[in-house]
Order: structure tokens, then C-alpha cells, then sequence
């Protein structure tokens, strides 16, 4: 494993193209599902109670897949340096972070997926977008997808079959893209059923996408 991994942070490995999507489309959907750990785990110490997270149906939060792709694409060429990869990773995914929020909140009528104005541990918060707590969780998930996801994911896709690895990374990440699709851009356009439809016949879920303090 030592050998493997010294390859990895020097760059010994290539992949075809295919195999190149499929370490993508991996690494999209462990960011997702990330995610909606994190934020689970967050917003029930915030609110107090269970809240369902992100527009999806799967379990998942398209966001953090997208910064997943982000972070790697902005650091993999500097796997050696981690301080690099730290703060590489916190700056752009809290741009990315600002951006997709600020671009909701005024192209959707103020709506809001997340608002540091209303949560705990806000420091640093900029009109309820970004704040230093999300950027450095950013920073340090940066240093996971780098230094455990991806070399996980290319030491996994050398020792299963080829074909077997890109079939089950695509469809997940196929899943992963539908589910975003249907969810942000059919149903805001359709006004069709949705994960919340789905989501709020469950008890469980005190709250649906909520930021508030108690």
C-alpha cells in the first residue's frame, strides 16, 4: 500500500478515458453523499432536530459533488503539497460556495438553500452565503477527497474488474446527475412533484432545507 500510494502522490498512475470518468463520476458522488452526512450531523446540532438536506431524492447534496470536481481539478497537480491542497481547496469551494448561492438567492426569488445569517459557528459570514466555518470545512474536505477518496477510489478501480468498476461509478454517477436535473431544473420550471413532496410525509424530518437556531 506504501508503494501504491507514492505513486499516486507522484503521478505514476494513467488512466484511459473512460476509466478517467469513471474516477469522476466517483469521486462526484462520494462528494454528494459527504455532503449530506455533514449537513445532516450539522443541522441537527443547529436545529435541534432531524432536517433533510439538499433538493435531491437520493441521498446526496449536488453542490458538494460539483465541489468535489472543483477541488480536485484545482489541486490534484499539487498532491504533494498539503498546505497547498488546504487552502486551494477552502478558497475555491468557498467561491464556488458564494456564487451558487448568491445565483439562487436572485434568480429564485430569494429563495436560499442555506443561510449562515440564521446558524450557529457563522463567523466571518458574507450576506448569509459563505462564512470561515463552511470555508474551513471546505479546506479540510479538500485534504480527504486528495489524500483518502480519490487514491482510494484508483487503488478500488485496479483491483475490481474494468468494465464492472466504470458500469457501477457511471450509473452512480448517471443517478447523481438525473436526480439533480429532475429536482433543480424540471421541477423549478414544471412546479412537478419533488423530493420535498416526497420528503415531507415523513415525520422524521422536522424540517425540510431549513437554517434556523433554536
Amino acid at each position: 500500500m506504501k508503494e501504491f500510494y507514492t505513486k499516486y502522490i507522484n503521478d505514476f498512475f494513467h488512466f484511459d478515458k473512460t476509466t478517467f470518468i469513471a474516477l469522476m463520476c466517483g469521486a462526484s458522488v462520494c462528494g454528494g453523499i459527504y455532503g449530506m452526512v455533514y449537513e445532516t450531523l450539522f443541522y441537527f446540532l443547529n436545529n435541534g432536530a432531524l432536517c433533510r438536506r439538499g433538493s435531491s431524492f437520493g441521498p446526496w447534496i449536488e453542490i458538494y459533488g460539483l465541489g468535489a470536481l472543483l477541488i480536485y481539478a484545482m489541486c490534484h497537480k499539487f498532491k504533494k503539497k498539503p498546505l497547498a491542497v488546504f487552502l486551494i481547496s477552502g478558497i475555491s469551494a468557498g467561491i464556488l460556495e458564494y456564487i451558487a448561492g448568491y445565483g439562487m438567492y436572485h434568480l429564485l426569488d430569494g429563495r436560499r438553500g442555506w443561510n449562515y445569517n440564521t446558524e450557529i459557528w457563522n463567523w466571518g459570514n458574507i450576506d448569509g452565503f459563505v462564512c470561515a466555518r463552511s470555508i474551513l470545512v471546505f479546506a479540510f474536505s479538500g485534504l480527504l477527497l486528495i489524500y483518502v477518496v480519490m487514491p482510494l477510489l484508483i487503488w478500488v478501480s485496479q483491483h475490481m474488474k474494468r468494465n464492472v468498476f466504470i458500469a457501477i461509478m457511471v450509473i452512480l454517477g448517471a443517478l447523481f446527475a438525473i436526480d439533480v436535473i429532475y429536482n433543480d431544473v424540471i421541477v423549478t420550471i414544471f412546479h412537478s412533484y419533488s423530493s420535498l413532496d416526497f420528503y415531507k410525509q415523513f415525520d422524521c424530518f422536522k424540517y425540510y432545507n431549513e437554517s434556523r437556531i433554536h
